[in-house]
């Protein structure tokens, strides 16, 4: 295993993947990874709903559908993309967050302790060798994929972690500095 701040210097998004499996273990060891995150009140408020094999192939129809339903004049090639989308990665963790249920919990406090978890899983993934890219986009607020995940339709779906084996050689990261997004006070 990779010191911390060596993973989080060095990771980045990838979204060029192998089409190799990725054994259950690994996943099990990046989601609870993820669910060491903070969360006020310990609370939980994230929920993962991990796929592959087929049910990417699902994933991609009700893309596909949904983009006919919202362009219902557009070509045969854009559902197509639509429908491969999910077959980019051999794993997609989908991660949706709670709504509050008691009265002191705020909500933002639930997406940022979701978001907390993401950024968790991509450093153990990242730590383990694999490459992964968060998305969101129009996809994350699709009333038909949060009902295919399972999902609330006013829960928050966060993110769409593609997730798999590297299929390119990655470079260093080049990220600018907090200097400009800093102030000091004294």
């Amino acid at each position: 295993m990779r010191d911390a701040l060596e993973v989080i210097f060095t990771r980045q998004s990838i979204g060029d993947l192998k089409p190799d499996p990725v054994p259950r273990e690994l996943l099990e060891t990046i989601l609870l990874a993820a669910v060491q995150a903070p969360n006020h009140y310990k609370v939980r408020p994230w929920r993962f709903v991990v796929l592959t094999g087929t049910a990417r192939e699902k994933m991609g129809e009700v893309l596909a559908q949904s983009f006919a339903e919202r362009y219902p004049h557009a070509p045969a090639s854009a559902l197509e993309k639509e429908r491969a989308k999910p077959l980019r990665a051999p794993v997609i963790i989908a991660v949706g967050v709670d709504k509050p249920t008691e009265p002191r919990v705020s909500e933002i406090e639930n997406i940022c302790a979701a978001a907390a978890a993401v950024q968790n899983l991509l450093l153990a993934a990242h730590a383990l060798g694999l490459a992964a890219k968060w998305r969101t986009g129009e996809d994350a607020l699709n009333p038909h994929l949060k009902q295919f995940l399972g999902f609330a339709p006013d829960q928050h779906l966060i993110a769409l972690v593609y997730l798999g084996y590297p299929a390119i050689e990655v470079g260093p990261a080049n990220r600018p500095g907090f200097e400009d997004r800093t102030v000091w006070r004294e």
